[in-house]
């Protein structure tokens, strides 16, 4: 069977849609098509059904996803098996990342990763850690670089790369923004934009506030950093955000618990998946990095 093939269904099965997976495989859409008609005639089934713009798995479709999955996986884990043997360090790398640390930690790792090894080609994931996490339990992803959790996870094994410092920031104009003495009880009475409950971020703070005996005020969720800065800086409310990212249009509060707050930012890799030579070349650059 074509590994190219499942491949193919497997990405028009995860969009429902053979646009968005021919663009997620770097292929045309009637390459795409193609694969899987190819697959339908090899099992001589229907593994979609078309109907007007939609894209639906039929019942043997959702029958063959898992199996397609596992194949592929296990077709991984030989190739890298025997390509371990091998010298070169090349192929497809695939790792998730959140867009945090996308913009703020990894680019001197990738680029030294890249003049390192230019023949293997990297498919990165721009997704939320949590997401990134599940991906690289379920054999979607090779590598996560991500938030790691307050509790480790014994499914996984995890790395430390980056300490991630967390401070709590509101805009310049907020009625504590000029207050010495701040208690966390203040912080209750006034809105908090904050991420979602499912993420690790949300989670810390969540587990300072509650350890107080406090409950948050949370008006306002997203999962991206960059727009909680924004929102907070225009006065929106307050939130807890790296340190890193505190700039001249909002101020730090003086809380004696920012001490306690912090995120642990690292890589994350399958206990029993042999990593590839590419995945194994990125550890080790990451552990570089670690360093300086």
């Amino acid at each position: 069977m074509n590994t190219a093939d499942l491949a193919a269904f497997i990405e028009v099965a995860r969009f429902e849609s053979f646009s968005l997976a021919a663009e997620k495989l770097h292929l045309t859409q009637p390459a795409i098509s193609k694969r899987v008609q190819n697959l339908e005639e090899t099992l001589t089934v229907n593994l979609f059904d078309r109907v007007g713009r939609k894209v639906q798995l039929t019942e043997a479709g959702r029958n063959l996803l898992p199996r397609a999955k596992q194949w592929l996986l296990d077709f991984e884990e030989i190739r890298n098996s025997v390509t371990t043997l091998q010298g070169d360090v090349a192929g497809i790398l695939k790792i998730g990342t959140s867009h945090h640390i996308g913009l703020h930690r990894l680019p001197p790792t990738l680029r030294a990763f890249s003049q390192a090894y230019p023949q293997v080609r990297l498919d990165i994931q721009f997704i939320d850690s949590e997401a990134a996490y599940e991906s690289v339990l379920s054999g979607d992803l090779e590598l996560g670089i991500v938030t790691l959790p307050p509790v480790a996870d014994p499914r996984l094994l995890t790395e430390k790369i980056w300490d991630d410092p967390l401070a709590f920031v509101a805009g310049k104009e907020h009625p504590l923004a000029n207050k010495k003495d701040i208690q966390l009880a203040d912080l209750t009475g006034h809105p908090a934009i904050l991420p979602s409950l499912n993420t690790f971020t949300r989670q810390i703070a969540a587990e300072l506030f509650k350890s107080s005996g406090l409950e948050l005020n949370v008006t306002m969720t997203t999962n991206y950093l960059e727009t909680i800065r924004m929102m907070v800086s225009i006065g929106l409310g307050w939130s807890v955000l790296p340190a890193s990212m505190a700039n001249e249009e909002m101020v730090v509060l003086p809380l004696a618990e920012a001490r306690k707050m912090h995120r642990d930012l690292g890589v994350v890799y399958h206990p029993r998946r042999t990593l590839s030579r590419a995945a194994s070349a990125m550890l080790t650059v990451l552990r570089e990095q670690s360093l300086h």
